[in-house]
Parts: structure tokens; sequence; C-alpha cells
């Protein structure tokens, strides 16, 4: 269904560090297969050649052969290219061309020139199948991150496509969200698709993988063959610096980066007091009903729950950000109302790149400064890997690259409360140590440190405590050391 012979590709910009090198690939019809690899490692380049935005939207030198069905995917125009695969990127944001989701729905249909009735019985199919029912005549721009990956699937599914290219899928997701992305990856393969993954997370696809590359350097340095009953020892994805196929022993593997790392010690009896945090939008949703709640100061401090549950609200409450916000911090007996609480918090969103303004990833980091210093400027950039980029426009960096920028950037402001939305969403595990290391590294300065997360390795790794919100309200909390399994049964609920 898919070849690559010979082929190579460098970038034709400041990214040609991440092109890929004499290519040999056959993936046959009905055949998952999956791209692993850190960060850099040429996946995503390698899903670019398969839809075609190599070389019509990413310029560069191309040499070798890419096929689809036997036809030159590269010599097609992007058009007739969307007629055999379909894509669902890791921002699918970038991918809608529509304001609703009815309309997102049928775009591409409609540039197929299908007929009204036949769009409308693939949409009408695609809605029962993926079960859409409820973000039917939404605005795309009020959906979650995980409903508008919902959606890009569902537009796929309308285009039907024989070839799925999927890149990093996953990070934005929480854990029913990734049961439900497992579940219409299953429902495509059992269709007959062909289905490229580029991802970090591995566990979700054990059970449905056939085949899984690994890159490195932009080449195909190893390549696994999964299923009927074989399964790749987790010692040795670790030693390629890949996560593990599932999460099970994670709780006691100390070969597996000595994940609980708290030392079973007592939570500090310091706290941070929150008050009358109850807040609602216009539409309703992720009401916040908070009344009174005590979190351990100078902790790491987790927050769990499925995508809706209030979390980024109360991280957003937490800065003083929503305007009709009236709810206050108390930190050391001083209580923090409205804009002042920017005075003690920072927040990196899930989205960087709502919080990114300068020309320079050096010029990012000093502009969280009080006073710019560029000697502390780039030791930060040096402990999260960036030191090799630091004058490269932060648009033009990958999203895992971004998401460390934005970290940086919080580290830049010396804040005492900082907050982060999903910080290793779309991270490979070296970086994901990285900002376990660094987070633990703002501990010791005395900081208290929020992260909304869905990565379990990444809690596991780095917090002390968890906060688990449901439906607008902290429904649990607890000292993560002496409630490892307990946090572990939250994850695992709808993973299987």
């Amino acid at each position: 269904m898919v070849k690559m012979k010979n082929v190579s590709f460098q970038y034709d910009n400041e990214n040609k560090h991440a092109g890929i090198y004499d290519i040999n690939l056959n993936i046959k019809k009905g055949e998952v297969v999956l791209l692993c690899g850190e960060s850099g490692c040429g996946k995503t380049t390698l899903t670019r050649l398969v839809n075609g935005l190599i070389p019509h939207y990413f310029d560069g030198e191309l040499t070798g052969e890419v096929l689809v069905k036997g036809e030159a995917i590269t010599k097609m125009p992007l058009y007739e290219t969307a007629k055999y695969v379909g894509s669902v990127f890791q921002n699918p944001r970038s991918q809608f061309f529509n304001v609703d989701t009815n309309s997102e729905l049928a775009f591409a249909c409609e540039n197929q020139g299908l007929s009204v009735a036949k769009i409308n019985q693939r949409i009408a199919t695609t809605i029962k199948q993926l079960k859409l029912a409820k973000l039917m005549g939404r605005s795309i721009f009020k959906l979650s991150g995980g409903e508008k990956q919902k959606i890009a699937c569902g537009c796929v599914h309308t285009a039907a496509p024989e070839v799925i290219v999927l890149d990093e899928p996953s990070s934005n997701l929480d854990v029913r969200g990734t049961s439900d992305l497992l579940k219409t990856i299953i429902r495509w393969k059992t269709s007959g698709k062909t289905i490229i993954v580029a991802e970090h997370r591995l566990h979700y696809l054990k059970d449905v993988v056939d085949r899984m590359i690994f890159m490195k350097a932009g080449r195909i340095v190893k390549e696994f063959v999964i299923g009927a009953g074989n399964r790749i020892d987790k010692d040795e994805l670790y030693a390629l610096g890949l996560r593990p196929f599932s999460y099970a022993g994670l709780l006691a593997d100390n070969k597996y980066g000595s994940l609980v790392t708290n030392n079973q010690r007592k939570i500090t009896t310091e706290a941070i007091q929150i008050a009358n945090f109850n807040f609602g939008y216009q539409s309703g949703l992720n009401t916040l009903n908070i009344d009174s709640l005590q979190i351990p100061k100078g902790e790491i401090i987790a927050i769990i729950g499925e995508n809706g549950a209030g979390k980024s609200t109360f991280a957003r409450c937490l800065c003083g950000l929503p305007k009709k916000f009236t709810g206050s911090v108390t930190i050391d007996g001083k209580s923090y109302q409205k804009k002042k609480l920017l005075q003690v918090a920072y927040m990196v969103m899930q989205d960087v790149n709502h919080q990114i303004f300068t020309e320079s990833v050096l010029d990012e980091i000093m502009l969280s400064m009080k006073v710019a210093d560029e000697q502390v400027a780039d030791k930060i950039l040096a402990k999260l890997n960036l030191a090799n980029i630091k004058e490269r426009h932060p648009m033009s960096l990958s999203g895992g690259q971004k998401q460390r920028v934005a970290i940086g950037s919080a580290v830049a402001s010396k804040r005492e409360l900082i907050i982060f939305d999903e910080p290793t969403s779309g991270l490979d595990l070296k970086h994901m140590k990285q900002v376990s290391k660094l987070l633990k590294e703002l501990k010791a300065m005395g900081k208290t440190i929020i992260i909304i997360s869905h990565d379990l390795e990444l809690i596991m790794r780095t917090c002390d405590y968890v906060l688990h919100m449901e439906n607008g309200q902290v429904v649990d909390k607890y000292a993560l050391c002496e409630n490892q399994q307990r946090v572990l049964m939250f994850f695992e609920a709808d993973s299987n």
C-alpha cells in the first residue's frame, strides 16, 4: 500500500537536522505501523511524505520514490492526495477550515465533488460510528483539545481514504479520550485501512499495532513485529529511550528510571489556602465550585481528571485571569485576589502558541525576567536542551521544543506558584525526564508546582500530592507516596 524506495529529504530551512536519510519501507494494506523514536528523529517528516505535505508544503531536497497504491504521491497535487491519504495532526486546530463542526465534517467530501446526498450519508454514518452526536452544531473554537481531536478523526472517517496518518494523536487527550481514539483506530483497522501512527505514548496501542519502526537521526534503525504473542521487553524499550507498552509494573520497577522517588516521606503541613473558587462560563461548561481548599506549600501537586472536569479553569483562576473571578489565594498569611494573583502565579498553557511573543528563543526566556540576564537565560536553555537553537524564532520550532521554551519562561519568571497545563504533551521519554528534573529543581528553590497532566509516568516520577477533579469540584486529594495504586487505578479505568 505504501512504499518508500531510497528516500532522503532535507528541509530547506533551519530544520535541516530533522530530515530523513535512505529510507526503505514497505507497509502492507490493512497494517498498523507505529513510528517511534526521540523528538527530531524523523517521524513527522516521514508522515509528511506519505500525506504529500512534502514537497508541496515543506520545501527541501527530496530524492527517492514515495508510492501509495503504486502512485507517486509526491508528484500528485494535494487535492488528489487527499483521496488516498487522510491525516490527523498533533494539534488538530491547524487542520480545520471551518468554524463549525458540521461544516468541517463535510469539507473533505465537498472537495471530492460528492453529491449532497452522499455527503449527508457519510456524515450520518460517521456521527453514529464515532459517537459524535454531542459535538454536532458546535463552534470549533469552543471545543476542548480532546473534542477537536475527535472531530479531526471524524473528518478522516467521513472522507474515507485508504491510508490514515496520525501524528502524536494522544498528546492532548485524557484517559477516556485516548480510549476513544483507540476504538476509532480499531474500527479503521477492522475495515481494512492502512494506518501509520507517530507516537511517544505507546501503552494504548499495544494490542492494535502490527509493526513498530524505531527511528534515530533520520534513519530507520530497528523494526519490531508485534502481536501473536510477541511483546517487547520494557527494559529494551527504555534502553532505546521509549516509553513502555503497559502501565503494569511501573510502581515497583526501579529499572524503569526509578519512577517513584518521593522517599515515602510525609507531606509538609504548611498550606496554601484557596477560597471561593466559584466560576462559570456563559455556556455553563467547566463550572468551578471550590469554596475552600488547602494544598501543601512547596510541593509538586498533580491535578488529574477527565477533559472538561474544570482543571484548566481552576488553573486560570489561580492566576486571576478570568475577568469576573473573585476568589482568593492566601500564602504565608498574605491574601491575593484578581490581577494581584499574577504577582505570585505563572502558568504554562497547554497550547503554548498563545504565550510566545518574541522573535528568538533567548528573548522569549528573558521576557519573563524582571531584569533581563542573558547568562541566567543560557543556563535555563542548557537544562532544557535548547541552547543550540536559542537564536531561532520560537514559532519555527516543533511542538515539543515550544513546550520546553514555555517551561523555560516559567523558570525565568521566579514566581512562587507555577502552574503547568500538560507540560509533557508531545514530549518523548528523554525530554519528559528533563522536565521532571527541572520541576524538582523548582521545588528545591521553594516553589509550589501544580501540574495538570494525563501523563502517568510524569506524575509517578515527579509529584508529591494529587488532586482529583470531577465536574468542577475536588472529589479526592491524597499524598502520592501513600497512594500510588490509587492514581494508577484512575489511569487504568478507561484504558483497557
